[in-house]
């Protein structure tokens, strides 16, 4: 057994996805949608992980914190949020927490690495776990099981991106990946690093686009006591951290033009200062950047230091969105559904039309959630097009010639699903003009590109439009 987890979030359906995910995995996951439930749960029984959403209605995760810390001190506990602020966060560590996971937390991408770095290693309460070191990856398997290991396909795009991966791997030049999101930069980054001669160094990642422009400085390269309020003793920053190891900086589109020149710094001549301290600091470590923005656009408009760009563009790899290689939506899609079933699972043919025919705007990720969907809800038998997301069944039934009509689609769809059609349709009707499209929406243009972002549609409603 790798583990035992207790899963608290007040959304049930939440709650059992991660655990029967937990449980495909050799976990021993018990979950619960009750705060004073877990409690008692956590004095009856011993865990080694306890995995909490921060916002519930009856009791919220910084008091459950602080209540499991009293009855188990040495349980390790997470926080699950999609309302992190540097506050929250910073509090929850003064009481105990080890890490948080921002909301939608994929059991696959998210917490599973994180379980499999808190307990490889060190004992359970029961057990150690078995060793984790992953066997070289085929040129078309990606990643391992302590990261994020599926498969990116095996067309020949694929097949040269992922040949050009292990090539690169075996060298400390920077990489740049490109690709929207979703598409698998960050395990093609893990599996770069894994496949290098810094595979048992340190292995540090860090989202450019998760801090404001003070925290991230802070966040890469350290400060000094006093150096701004909270800063209570020295720190190492995570370029520190990394030394002789590997850095991936996700996000790298999202960096302030001050912060750009100090990367470029430690680029070109491997040093850097902490903030509030004049003293240069020598380090060596290998810098993978990460980005779906348009760094080129961003240097004509100004907004992105071209010598940085070159800095990191010494290998750069480009990640195809799924769209454009549906031939692998099929093969991808049984591999997942292996993985989450526990063993080969039939689909539909109108399933796996349904699938192919869907531009998957979220990509890999995407693909592999909507999976992990339709084996939690399939009550045996073949998967068909009703266990498959609404998103996917009303996409199928807008389409000519599927026999479906919208109404059907909107009976089967969420209230996010309907909101993300209508923006598309506003943007289809005025042939991407985002002021025209706000209008007939009655909402400001500001709050259409939020929800084009918070939907993840950005992306796709870029390249329809650009």
């Amino acid at each position: 057994m790798a583990g035992r987890i207790l899963i608290l979030d007040d959304e049930p359906k939440m709650t059992e996805l991660l655990v029967r995910s937990l449980e495909r995995s050799g976990y021993e996951a018990t979950g619960t949608s009750s705060p004073s439930h877990a409690l008692e749960l956590l004095k009856s029984d011993r865990f080694d992980v306890l995995v909490t959403d921060l916002r519930m209605p009856d009791m919220d995760g910084l008091e459950i914190l602080t209540r499991t810390k009293a009855i188990d001190p040495g349980i390790d506990v997470i926080l699950m949020t999609a309302y992190a602020s540097i506050d929250t966060v910073r509090d929850a560590m003064k009481r105990g927490a080890v890490d948080y996971l921002e909301k939608p937390v994929s059991a696959e991408q998210d917490l599973k690495p994180l379980l499999a770095r808190l307990l490889t290693g060190s004992a359970s309460r029961d057990e150690k776990l078995p060793p984790t070191r992953p066997e070289p990856a085929q040129p078309t398997e990606v990643g391992n099981d302590s990261t994020k290991s599926f498969i990116m396909g095996h067309t020949p795009v694929m097949d040269e991106l992922c040949e050009k991966a292990r090539k690169v791997a075996r060298s400390s030049a920077s990489v740049l990946l490109r690709g929207e999101s979703g598409t698998g930069k960050e395990v093609i980054a893990d599996f770069i690093q894994s496949n290098s001669p810094r595979a048992n160094k340190p292995y540090v990642k860090i989202n450019c686009g998760a801090l404001p422009e003070t925290l991230l400085e802070s966040e890469l390269f350290g400060h000094v006591k006093g150096s701004f309020t909270g800063a209570t003793a020295d720190r190492d920053g995570m370029f520190q951290l990394a030394h002789e190891g590997t850095i991936l900086l996700d996000e790298i589109g999202e960096v302030s033009q001050a912060l750009q020149v100090k990367l470029l710094r430690v680029l070109q001549q491997g040093e850097y200062s902490r903030v509030g301290d004049s003293r240069v600091h020598k380090v060596d470590t290998r810098v993978i950047a990460a980005t779906n923005r348009p760094l080129e656009k961003m240097i004509e408009r100004g907004e992105f230091r071209q010598d940085l760009y070159y800095r990191l563009n010494v290998v750069p790899l480009v990640l195809p969105p799924l769209r454009e290689r549906p031939e692998d939506i099929t093969e991808l899609t049984k591999y997942f559904a292996r993985r989450f079933a526990g063993g080969d699972v039939q689909f539909t043919d109108e399933a796996l039309e349904a699938l192919g025919q869907y531009p998957w705007p979220g990509n890999i990720r995407e693909l592999e959630n909507a999976i992990e969907h339709a084996t939690v809800l399939n009550e045996g038998g073949s998967i068909g097009v009703g266990d498959l997301p609404s998103a996917v069944q009303q996409h199928r039934a807008v389409l000519p010639g599927t026999g479906s009509n919208i109404s059907d689609a909107v009976g089967n769809a969420t209230l996010e699903d309907i909101e993300k059609h209508c923006l598309l349709q506003a943007l289809e009707k005025t042939s991407g003009n985002r002021t025209r499209a706000a209008k007939i929406l009655n909402i400001t243009r500001r709050t259409l590109g939020y929800r084009l972002r918070k939907y993840g549609l950005e992306d796709e409603v870029n390249r329809r439009w650009p």
